[in-house]
This record gives structure tokens, sequence and C-alpha cells, in this order.
């Protein structure tokens, strides 16, 4: 874009850093920006010494620790900028097309056992292809005399290079599908368990302003939870580096591809047996197999306990999937610090299921083992309509009637847990990074952030607040519109009370997010707060956790992306204008197939297990809370079954309270990356779906980020990201073409024939 380069720019920067040889003399080395690799930088786990980092280096036989966001910025990503373009004819086509197959393919998970995101390294490695076959298989413009046409084919980018900034704009483009999801997940519930569907002008004007809202909070807290060296944005550095490794060491690039071709390929043909030919290779357990001819109640008990490759079966102890839809490479990915808190969650959430199943806390024995749907006394699911009226709001009479619905203790603990989680997030923020976030604040402010991407960025012009400001204005009229006349439910006063408490949570969530690449549930707070400003009803407890909800979801999302531009050099404005025009079309496609699966997998969506391929867990979680926080002084009062749950918000708060008080009395226990509001999450996040991939993930940490980051830091730091990708690519193209071809998302169902290895029970044979 015209204007956006205020000072010519160096073709190439390189750091240089002090290095010992054996002897320990001093020398300079280099870590060209077009190979990262050649240093081998081992990453260790960071302990919480807050935003800042630490200033003195340290080097293991001769290559840098990267213990820190600091260290990052110096070693491991360049701040090479060629000033090339970003926002071209050519990443906007490409953006446009490759979010058609990330939407598809997140609305896929939407409604399956397990909820997973479309892999942004793989969208990044299928646009690099595309991108370069862009350039190489289009004719030069200076090989044609006419001069419009040369200009034409210019403006197209036929016989350009593809650039790491288009490349950027484009990934970002295509990656959007998740963008705008929470909106389309309330119209699905509204279809589903209201018998009702919204209006196409209230699905436009609320997609707008939901899509918008996150995406103004992202811009005006950048100072804060960007442009900081420790907001790294951890889950998304591989997708840095690979940029940097494609664009900057073209060399490397036919060995590399090579290799992601391999894998891919691998992957693609692999994921054909575990999703439709062999489930049974979805979840592999000795104890299930050894339990087939035992007694029923045995089998009852081990399914419970062992059991998991199929939706809402058990917890999948010692249960290993080889199933990489449900994997992922983020667990090659994730730092070693957040994995050991997921690991210490698990340590908890094992035996609290048990035993809250066991003793019979609130009749678990009377409903299903794991379930997010409501049930009824006697054990039958609960009709979310047999209690509402023709507007969608609680009728007292008929809820009398019916009585009060019930939960399994799975989800009962799921919903305590994720507000531990929440309340332990605040606090662990304000204990342990408080200081820092003011002192990052103020640096950026003043433009003297130590970070060197951040003052490599200083050349380009900032974005006007005043953008953000007409952009929040149109969001949220657009809001009003849809509150004040539209079938919601929600009155206006209740949809600003929902934007405020979004834009309350975000920051913590965003904090938390750019330091351990993870964060926390915030759906249960926007129920509790729905459920006490608007008792009675559910519509519009759905819609304001939407818009809080989607608030914090959008600022993390596009605050992680602003990362990336950061890191690869994209102009401010241009991820601005990006940014918008992503967040709007992949919401957009996103409700169009959401239409698609609702119509056509309605039965199977509404049951309250499920099957091994499709489940509408996800939407009967939420639509439970949105039901039962609608009555929140029957189910969640002192007096009530499940009192426990709001208080466990207050409970949170304390873990980091404790963690911090015990860091002052014995300080060796700061070297120890612990994190409670981690620890509270998994410690009930699989309180529904399959869980057989647990086990695996697990195992995929240790590898790469024990073994291979420490051993084999030349091999992690070439093929883990990369390989990972491919992994992530050929089986969610493999799911993509299975669930329209044979697994009924068109409407059309062709299983695989029962045999062995696809029983007609649970995959794994538990029970």
């Amino acid at each position: 874009m015209a204007g956006e380069i205020e000072e010519p720019l160096s073709r190439e920067i390189i750091v240089d850093v002090e290095s010992k040889d054996k002897n320990g003399t001093v020398t300079e080395k280099s870590i060209d920006s077009g190979d990262n690799t050649a240093e081998s930088p081992v990453i260790a786990a960071n302990d919480e010494g807050g935003f800042q980092g630490d200033d003195k280096e340290e080097y293991v036989k001769g290559h840098p620790v990267i213990r820190n966001g600091l260290d990052v910025s110096k070693f491991l990503i360049s701040t090479r900028d060629d000033g090339d373009p970003s926002f071209t004819f050519r990443s906007i086509v490409l953006g446009t097309i490759f979010t058609a197959l990330s939407s598809v393919i997140t609305m896929l998970y939407v409604f399956k056992p397990v909820q997973v995101q479309v892999s942004a390294t793989f969208l990044q490695l299928l646009v690099f292809v595309f991108g370069e076959a862009w350039a190489y298989l289009t004719p030069n413009p200076d090989r044609f005399k006419v001069n419009w046409v040369r200009k034409t084919l210019k403006f197209m980018n036929f016989g350009q290079s593809f650039g790491i900034k288009e490349h950027v704009v484009a990934s970002l483009i295509a990656s959007s599908g998740n963008n705008g999801l929470a909106g389309v997940e309330v119209y699905a519930i509204e279809r589903l368990y209201y018998d009702r569907s919204i209006a196409a002008s209230t699905a436009v004007l609320a997609t707008f302003s939901i899509s918008l809202c996150g995406f103004v909070l992202a811009g005006v807290l950048k100072s804060l939870i960007v442009y900081p060296a420790e907001m790294v944005y951890w889950s998304t550095l591989p997708q840095v580096v690979l940029f940097q490794n494609l664009h900057f060491d073209r060399k490397a690039n036919k060995k590399r591809l090579e290799k992601f071709g391999y894998a891919l390929g691998f992957a693609a043909v692999w994921e054909l047996f575990p999703a439709y030919i062999v489930p049974w290779a979805g979840g592999l357990s000795i104890f299930c197999l050894a339990s087939m001819g035992a007694p029923a109640k045995t089998r009852s008990v081990f399914g419970k306990v062992f059991g998991g490759a199929s939706s809402n079966e058990g917890m999948g102890i010692l249960n290993f999937s080889l199933d990489w839809q449900y994997i992922q490479s983020q667990y090659l990915s994730f730092p070693l610090k957040q994995q050991v808190n997921t690991w210490i969650g698990y340590v908890i959430w094992y035996p609290a299921m048990l035993g809250l199943y066991y003793s019979n806390i609130w009749k678990a024995k009377d409903f299903p083992f794991m379930s997010t749907s409501l049930f009824a006394a006697n054990g039958s699911t609960f009709s979310t309509t047999s209690i509402l009226n023709e507007h969608g709001i609680i009728n007292e009479t008929k809820l009398e009637e019916v009585g009060l619905p019930y939960l399994t203790s799975s989800t009962v603990w799921g919903y305590f847990t994720q507000n531990l989680a929440l309340g332990a997030l605040i606090a662990h923020v304000i204990l342990f990074y408080a200081k820092d976030s003011i002192i990052a604040w103020k640096q950026a402010r003043s433009q003297k952030l130590p970070d060197p991407h951040y003052q490599a960025m200083l050349k380009y012009k900032e974005v006007p607040m005043w953008w953000y400001i007409v952009s929040f204005i149109l969001a949220f009229v657009a809001g009003i519109i849809v509150t004040a006349k539209g079938e919601t439910t929600l009155p206006v006063w209740g949809y600003i009370i929902s934007l405020l408490l979004g834009a309350f949570i975000a920051p913590f969530s965003c904090i938390l997010y750019g330091l351990y690449g993870t964060g926390v549930s915030t759906e249960q707070i926007s129920k509790m707060v729905a459920g006490a400003v608007h008792p009675g009803r559910p519509l519009a407890g759905l819609y304001f956790t939407t818009w809080s909800h989607q608030v914090i979801l959008l600022a993390v999302n596009l605050a992680n992306w602003l990362k990336v531009g950061q890191y690869t050099k994209v102009p401010h404005r241009v991820m601005f204008g990006t940014q918008v025009y992503a967040s709007l079309l992949g919401a957009a496609l996103n409700y169009v197939i959401m239409n698609v699966i609702v119509t056509n997998q309605r039965e199977i969506l509404l049951d309250p297990v499920g099957n091994a391929v499709w489940s509408g867990s996800t939407l009967q979680s939420t639509n439970s809370q949105a039901i039962t926080w609608a009555i929140a002084k029957k189910m969640y009062s002192l007096n009530a079954n499940y009192y426990i749950v709001p208080i466990g918000l207050v409970i949170g708060l304390f873990f980091p309270i404790i963690h911090w008080g015990l860091n002052r009395v014995f300080p060796r226990l700061k070297k120890l990356p612990i994190n409670t509001a981690i620890i509270a999450t998994y410690a009930g996040a699989n309180y529904y779906g399959n869980t057989s991939w647990v086990w695996s993930s697990i195992a995929v940490g240790i590898f790469s980020q024990v073994y291979l980051r420490r051993r084999l830091p030349g091999v992690y730091n070439k093929y883990n990201y990369l390989i990972g990708a491919a992994l992530d690519g050929g089986s969610q193209i493999v799911i993509f073409i299975l669930s329209f071809a044979a697994l009924g998302a068109s409407g059309s169902s062709h299983p695989f024939p029962t045999w062995w290895g696809n029983p007609t029970g649970n995959a794994d044979h538990c029970t």
C-alpha cells in the first residue's frame, strides 16, 4: 500500500550474538534470518518472570538458551524487513479461497466429539504452495508491450515473487474460519433446541457486530497484549519460524517441502483407517480388550475408567489414540511450562470424576457418566421447549409441572473448574504480572520497549485511534439494532453489560495466552452474569454470552495475529484492514456451513451421547448452561443442588494468592513454572466428548518438548513445526472429504462395513 514505509529499509538484518567455543574464547556468531536453525537454540521453560525477561544472556555449548520472550526476539526470530508489498490482489484472492476450506473444517469440528481448530500452519503452507505457483506459472508483465495489459497483470501479481508479507496477509484471512464462531453456534442452538430460525437481517447485523467488537479491543490494548517481548503467543511461534524459513532461505525450500509432502501424504492415507476403516485405532486400550469377556458390571466400570474412543464414553486412562485429527500439532508447539501444568490438571481430573460419580454426588448414578445434556429426575433427556413459552422465556408454571433439570456430575465438575480457572486467572495476572504490565504499557506509549521487533516496526504508521472508534461505533449500533428489533430477547442494556464484561476479562485472557499459548474458558462467567441480570431468559443469556465471550475470543485471536504481523513486519494499517475483512468473511461462511450440517444431522446432534463421528456435545453444553443459569436461583443458590459452581469463582481467586505467598516464603519455588489457572482448566476441561487422545497428546509433548528440543535441537528447529503442520493438513483434508462423501454431512451416509476393527459399539471395545 502506498505510503506505508516512511524510510528506506535494509535488505537484511542479522542478529550478532556472543558465543564461547570449547576453550572459552568469546567469538561473534550470527543467527542469520534465513536459517534460524544454524545455532540450534534450546528453548528452556520460563518461570514467573513477568513481561520484562532477563537481560543477561545464557549459553549452553555455544548456543543461546531461549528462556523468555526477549530471547525469542533476539535469537529465534529475525528482524529482517525487505519492504516487500503486503496487501495485494494475490494475497486477498488466496486468503478468500482458503477461508472457505477453513470455515468448512472448523464448523465440522463444532459437531464432532472433540472440538479442534484448523491447523494455521497447514493453511500457511497451502497458501505458500499456491502463491509460489501463482508467481512461477503466470507470465511476466514486462513481456507485454500494451501498457494497460502490463499494468493489469502487475496488479494481479503475475510473474512476481511471492513475498513473506503477502503470505502473512493471505494466511491471516485464510485462518478466519474461527472468527464469529460463537455467534454462529447460537444460531445453531436456536434451530436445534428452540425450534426457531433467526431472521436473515438479524443474523447479518449480529454477525457484523460480534465480529468487530473483539477486534476493536485487541487494537486498543495492543500496547499491553502485543508489543511487549514476553507476549510471544507461543502456539503461533511455529508459524513465524516457518514464514521466515520459507521466504528467507529459498535454497532449503525444496528439501523442506519434499518432507512436508511425504508427511502430508502419509497422514492423509493413515487418517482413512482411524476415521473410517479401523476406528479401533482411535482408541487402543489394553484394559478394554482385556475386559471383553468380563461381566457387564465390570465392563461398565472399565468403560468409564479406560474407555474414551467414542463421545462421552469414559476418561480414557491409558487409552492411546492414533487418530491425529484429535491430537494435532499444538502439543508439538506448546511450551513445556504449559504442558507441565496440563499434566498436573489431569492428575486432579481422574480421581475427581470417579469420586463424584461413585459417591453418587448430585444423584450422579441416575444419569450418564459423561454428558452435557440436561436430564429429568427419572433419567430421561430434559426437553428445553417444555418449560419455555413462545418467546423463548421460562414459563414458571410449566417449570413447576415438569420439574427442575439435572446435570451429570461430570458437567457440574466441568462448570466448577471453569470458574476456578477464571478466578485463578484474574488473581494470577494481578499478582504476578501487574507490575510488568504497567511498565510495558508505559514503555510502549513512550516508544521505548526494548524489543527489537517493536523498534523495527516504528518506521510504519500506527493505526489512528479514530479508526478503532469508528469501527466500534458501527459494531455497537448494529448490536443495538439487533437487540432492539431482533428476536434475541436480550434488552439493549443487557447487551451493553455484556460488552463491558467481555472488555474487562479480555486483557487477562490475552496476557495468559501471550505468555503460555493457551487460555481458560470464559463462557461460564458470561452465563452467570447473564442469569443474574436476565433471569428466566435463556436465549438472552445465549446472546449475552455471545457478545461478551466473542469479544474475548476475537481479542485473543486478533492480538495473536498482530504479534505475527510485528514479527514479520507487516504494516499496522495493513493488519487493520485485513483483520476487518477476514473477521466478517469467516463469520459469514461459518453461518452457511452450519445451516447445511444442522439440516442434515439434526437427529444425532440432539442425541445426548452422540457417536464416534457426530456429536452435539459442544452445543448441548452451551445450551445447558444457558437454561440452568436462567433459573439460577433454583439451580445455583446456596440452597440448590449446584451451589458449588458459582462459589468456584471465589475459591479460584485464592489459589494464586497461596502460590504467591509460598513463593515469598520459599524463593526456590519460583523456579517451578506453576500456573494455577491452567491447572484448574485442565482439571475439568475434558468433562465430555472423546478422551482417548489425552495420553497420546502427553506422549507427543514429551517426545517433542523434552526429547527433541533438548537432545536434538537441530532436528527440532528444522522439522518439528513443519512435520506437525503436514500431519494436521493430511488428516484434516481427509476428514473434510470423508465428512461429505461418507459420514453424512451432505445428508447421505455411507458407513464402512462392521467388523472387529469397526464394531457396532464403542470403537475401543469398552462396554
